[in-house]
Order: C-alpha cells, then structure tokens, then sequence
C-alpha cells in the first residue's frame, strides 16, 4: 500500500482550466473522498492519479516514486466506475477472474483469489450468474470483487453507488467502509453526496472550480467550513443563508437582520472588525439551529409564514418564510411538529451555533 502525493496537479483541456495546482497528500491506508459538484475536477483529478489522464503540469508520487509517466496498467491501481463496466458475456466468475488471467496466474490460484473476494463481498452464490440476473447492488459488488482481487496499491472509486437505489446505497456505504478497513488499503472515492462523505471518508477534500477549497475530517468541515461554498455544501437539509450587517453603538455590538438586532460578544464583535472593514455580512444557521414556536420568546425572534411543511417521521423540516423580507428557509425539528402552510409564528436563531461570513469574500470569519 502507498501514500499518494499530489504537487501542483494541473490540468487543462485546450484552454479550458479544470484542474488548478492541487496540494494533496492521500496517507497510505486513508479513505479520502473527493467531494464537490458536478464539473469541479474531482473525476479528472482521480483519473489523472490512474493515469487515464496525462498531465498537464505538477507531479503525482506513490510514496516516492515519480508516476507522471508510468502508463495506467504498471501503476497498480483499481478503479471502480459507478457503470460497473460488467463483460454481459462472462459469468460473475469470470469477470472477476479477468485481471488474474490477463495475468497469466494459474488457475487454482485465479480460483482460490476469487473464491476469497467473494466471500468478503458475500456474494459466492452470485458466481454462476450473468450480469443481466443480476440487481444494480449485486453488480456492483461484483466489480468491486474484481477490484479486490486484484490486490492494488490504490483503489480508486468514481461514484460506484450512483446507480443503485437509496436504501441499497445506505448498506453499501458501510459494506465499503468495512472492505477498506479489512484490506488496510489507500482509498480515494468521489462523490457529489455529502451524505456519502460525512459517512465514510478518514478525510474530505473539498473542489470546487478545480481548486481544492479544504481538507480535514468531515465533523471539522461541518462544523468549521472555510467558506460560504463549503457550509452550504456539506449538511441536510443544507445551511440557510441570511443577510445582515455589523453595527457598533457605545459598548454593544451586533448584527442588524431585517426586523431584530442579535447582539454578539465582544471577541466574535473583535474578529469581524480584525477580517473584514466591510459591514456586510452574512449569516449562516443549520436548520437544526433555528427554532420555530408560536409565541414570541425573545426581541430576537423574528415573525415567519409557514411556506411548507415536510413530515419525515423522526423529524419535521419546515420551509419558513422571513415575513420582513420574503427569504425563504429550513428548519428542521425533532419530532413530529404540527404547523399549516400560511401559520404566522415566530423563529429564533442559536447564536452559538450561528456562522459569519464577509459578503464580499464569502469566507468565514466566525
């Protein structure tokens, strides 16, 4: 197994710039998922570390190993596509036999490597089968079996779960955390699901506009996002967004929403004026950080218009509407929560959990 170093990876497509200088070291045995949306670089990025990609400029190493011009098939990784790329003809067996006989093992070992991978994805009696007898889940295993047994340095995975269906989706998240886990293996994903990321990932790189944005574990870019883009990204439903500025009179400080004024410390009241000389701010609150009641509790509490309501059983999201200005926004409670499109209640914000953001920059500055 080996760790992957990305230096200054660049690539571009004609003119067009779709992956720009990224820095990134992937340790050898680490599940990183490359997150971000459709047509930010994650894919290019991925298949450039394959090696179905050339580059542009920069460098890619395993361990310390230059690999810029070491050709796909001597790089020893496996990828995993979410078409499964399944030969229709070959019984599963023999799709995940392939890459052993192309390399000319003999065929009590092609058996015994295959038998193994099968009974770790649990599908030894899928092996007689043809693709078509099989569900989307059950392909999908099969090519990863086929990854497995090749034993690689590198696995690498471009949205293998994006053609199997929500629930399935849910079993084959853990079934593929567990695989990395027993194979002590590097693991590079891609995703545009968050909810895949923040399940699975040791680690998350975030893109966006073929920049890498940031890379920690998922609970400190949930709870720390360096920017606007980051904290809408990561979160279900996602972040809610509010304008607002910074004001100051004599010793208070605080943050002048349409209809209510929410004060602040002095050190949050210190960190806006140290980034940022602007007055424009804006405000990011979780849907789970907004309360929502039928009485005013607070000169805080701002008047909303029930818009929507989503009953999901262990939850209610309520679509809200900030009566003063027409923002319309989420809030999720616990529970079963009764309300009817057009209710008038009122709405509070956590201030503890409350981000700040210069409206210029977009970059968080609390």
């Amino acid at each position: 197994m080996v760790k992957v170093v990305l230096e200054n990876l660049t690539k571009k497509f004609g003119n067009q710039l779709v992956v720009d200088q990224v820095n990134l070291e992937i340790q050898d045995k680490e599940f990183l998922v490359l997150l971000g949306p459709s047509g930010c670089g994650k894919t290019t990025t991925l298949n450039m570390i394959a090696g179905l990609e050339p580059v542009t400029s920069g460098n890619i190493y395993f361990d310390e190993n230059l690999m810029n011009d070491i050709p796909a098939e001597k790089r020893d990784v496996a990828m995993v596509f979410q078409s499964y790329a399944l030969y229709p003809t070959m019984k599963v067996f023999d799709n995940i036999a392939f890459p052993l006989v192309l390399r000319k093992m003999s065929r009590n070992d092609i058996t015994t490597q295959v038998n193994m991978a099968a009974e770790m994805l649990r599908i030894k009696n899928l092996l007689p089968k043809k693709p078509y007898e099989l569900s989307g889940g059950e392909r999908q295993r099969v090519a990863l079996a086929r990854a497995v047994v090749r034993h690689p340095k590198v696995f690498l995975l471009d949205e293998p779960l994006s053609n199997i269906d929500a629930k399935l989706r849910v079993y084959m998240r853990a079934e593929l955390i567990r695989l990395q886990k027993e194979l002590k293996t590097t693991m590079i994903f891609v995703t545009h699901d968050q909810v895949e990321a923040m399940s699975m990932a040791d680690r998350i790189a975030v893109m966006e506009g073929g920049k890498l944005v940031q890379v920690s574990d998922p609970l400190t870019i949930f709870d720390h996002p360096v920017d606007q883009f980051v904290a809408g990204f990561l979160g279900t439903p996602p972040m809610n967004f509010i304008d607002c500025t910074y004001q100051k009179k004599g010793e208070e400080s605080y943050l002048q929403l349409p209809t209510v004024k929410l004060k602040i410390d002095a050190e949050t009241a210190k960190i806006i004026e140290e980034q940022t000389k602007g007055q424009e701010l804006i405000i990011g609150s979780r849907p789970q950080d907004i309360k929502v009641s039928q009485e005013k509790a607070s000169d805080e509490d701002f008047e909303i218009e029930i818009y929507a309501v989503e009953p999901l059983g262990a939850e209610t999201v309520i679509d809200i509407c900030y009566v003063a200005c027409g923002l319309v926004f989420k809030a999720s409670m616990a529970g079963r929560f009764k309300a009817k499109i057009g209710d008038m209640m009122w709405a509070s914000l956590d201030k503890g959990r409350i981000h700040i953001f210069d409206k210029s920059t977009h970059k968080t500055l609390v």
